[in-house]
């Protein structure tokens, strides 16, 4: 199974390229490297396909980045995602985009109050680090027009996560060629392309759906909490 090592220092993120969205995190490679079976196996039956119980680890790509790989801060830009997409392949990664965003949008809605949480108070360089649902949900949402602003599309965050993101793809729908997937100097001097915002939504969900599950099985207790997104935790 292949990977994409980017990493400041010994600060790892591990991305599987086959299983998009997919990736551990590790104050080094092999720490990353013990937590991915795990992650591909509750990806696996999330996706709700056969869960792949032996493989090797090939990594295909490195990126030695100057960002805050601790606190999942990522730049990196996949080889693979420069490539062309078929109509198939698009409406499948979309499909999964859809859906993320719509199990995200299920684990917080079932959350019996939003505003609670056991977690301490944490700040990073940038900033506080959400610790309630309310904060977990709303600072995932506000990344829908930031994302697909970097491929060009003027979305919006307005609605629930699944109603803009929705949207957002309508309006890229309208745009001609956009299977050409062309890379795309965004913001910060960042390259994107079409594959690595989907990438990306699938990516920060997961961050963002592992905390907030965790945060509410500690807080409300794991029979009160659905795991949507089958995390292994």
């Amino acid at each position: 199974m292949k990977f994409v090592w980017e990493h400041n220092g010994n600060d790892t993120l591990l991305y599987s390229v086959d299983c998009v969205g997919a990736y551990t995190r590790g104050e080094n490679l092999d720490v990353a490297i013990s937590k991915v079976k795990k992650e591909i196996e509750a990806y696996s039956l999330w996706k709700n396909q056969k869960v792949e119980q032996d493989f090797e680890i090939e990594i295909i790509q490195e990126k030695n980045s100057d960002l805050q790989i601790a606190d999942a801060d990522s730049d990196v830009l996949f080889d693979s995602e420069k490539e062309p997409l078929s109509r198939k392949e698009y409406e499948e990664l979309k499909t999964l985009v859809l859906k993320s965003a719509s199990d995200f949008y299920s684990l917080y809605s079932a959350i019996p109050d939003k505003n609670e949480s056991c977690m301490p108070l944490r700040k990073t360089f940038y900033g506080t680090v959400p610790r309630t649902a309310q904060d977990m949900y709303e600072h995932t949402k506000s990344v829908n027009a930031y994302y697909f602003g970097e491929i060009g599309i003027e979305a919006d965050n307005e609605g629930t996560i699944y109603d803009c993101r929705k949207r957002g793809f309508e309006l890229l729908e309208r745009t001609e060629g956009f299977l050409e997937n062309p890379v795309i100097e965004g913001s910060y001097d960042e390259l994107w392309s079409l594959r690595k915002m989907m990438r990306r939504f699938l990516w920060h969900d997961r961050i963002h759906a592992k905390a907030m599950y965790r945060m509410a099985v500690k807080t409300f207790g794991k029979d009160n909490v659905p795991n949507s997104f089958k995390f292994m935790i």
